[in-house]
């Protein structure tokens, strides 16, 4: 029988209201307590389809309780919910394994609230992020905590934990926005001097980097975590520049020859540099693409965006950093990006610093 696909956020929201939160009201009584889904999965950023249900797929979420109340009544809550949840629902089945060697469980997963935003960031939310703790968590792992749905803040924290993550604070985001645009000025005019001695496959490459790192600065500026590279694509044509910048981009990557990637790439940076401009973060810069001093390469001098961005830094701890940004931008590694990783991050290059506090 062909199952009419549920995108999982509903499927969650219909098994919390359905089946979960009645469970949850009996047995923990006056225990406050919050549900969601967030974190790991296609369905949390709103990007799955069908094809997501073929492994580690089915109605889950969290519940999270207290420290105190965790401990107290964590084990005694995960076998009441063994016992009590149906089989399947709405044609899909409740326990599932993940990885798939592992035995087939049920996923409404009791959480300490503490506990998981700190095995996740390195330190506990409640009173902001510090320096180091925005620096070295991925904008994966942004997206993850922030996205998603709660379904019940019992607590009332957890709401208050995701509005503090919603953004990078002001001084950061102009760090990471300077950051980036000093990665993409780096490399301009790789592009044409690659060409130029016969290495168009390394031109291409160049190219390719200069597209992704384009991607993710629009995404930047539009205040938007970028995720890792499966959504890159599907999360930037959801901006409204990408109408615009997506056939320029497209271009440039389906490009034979230098000449042909430059003459796209020029006004993908162009229009980048106007939406920096109509940000108002600095003063107007100047979005006409130049020759790369006196070689025929024709770049944005992205290094301008950089010093002018730095320059509007008020906090002197994060003025002083240098121009290498937060760790998806110098750390191309998924070893060291996911979560679980998370202590890696702390020896990575150029955050084990005495500037930033631990």
């Amino acid at each position: 029988m062909t199952r009419t696909f549920l995108p999982g956020l509903e499927l969650a929201r219909l098994f919390h209201t359905e089946i979960v939160a009645p469970i949850l009201n009996t047995a923990l009584d006056r225990v406050p307590y919050s549900a969601a889904l967030i974190g790991w999965g296609s369905e949390v950023q709103g990007f799955d389809t069908a094809r997501s249900t073929d492994h580690a797929w089915g109605p889950r979420m969290q519940v999270f309780l207290s420290s105190g109340d965790f401990r107290a009544h964590a084990d005694e809550l995960d076998a009441l919910l063994d016992r009590e949840l149906p089989q399947t629902f709405h044609g899909y089945p409740v326990r599932f394994p993940f990885p798939d060697n592992a035995p087939a469980r049920h996923w409404v997963r009791v959480i300490d609230i503490q506990g998981f935003f700190t095995e996740h960031l390195g330190e506990d939310p409640a009173a902001g992020l510090s320096v180091s703790g925005w620096l070295t968590t991925p904008t994966q792992v942004l997206r993850e905590l922030t996205g998603g749905t709660v379904f019940h803040d019992g607590l009332g924290l957890l709401d208050s934990y995701r509005k503090k993550l919603t953004w990078y604070p002001d001084d950061l985001w102009r760090y990471v926005l300077a950051c980036q645009w000093m990665r993409l000025s780096q490399e301009e005019p790789f592009v044409g001097r690659c060409g130029e001695v016969g290495d168009d496959l390394g031109s291409a490459v160049v190219a390719a980097r200069q597209v992704r790192d384009l991607m993710k600065l629009c995404l930047l500026m539009n205040r938007i975590y970028p995720p890792y590279s499966k959504w890159l694509g599907t999360a930037f044509a959801e901006l409204p520049c990408a109408a615009a910048v997506t056939p320029l981009l497209s271009a440039a990557l389906a490009a034979r020859s230098w000449q042909e990637r430059e003459r796209h790439l020029s006004p993908a940076y162009e229009i980048a540099a106007g939406m920096h401009n109509d940000l108002g973060l600095t003063e107007p810069l100047e979005t006409k693409a130049r020759y790369f001093h006196t070689r025929p390469f024709l770049v944005m001098d992205g290094y301008r965006f950089t010093d002018t961005l730095m320059a509007t830094i008020n906090d002197p701890q994060i003025r002083s950093l240098p121009p290498v940004g937060a760790i998806d931008q110098f750390v191309d590694s998924t070893d060291v990006t996911q979560f679980a990783n998370r202590r890696k991050r702390y020896i990575t290059g150029p955050l084990d610093t005495p500037h930033l506090d631990k």
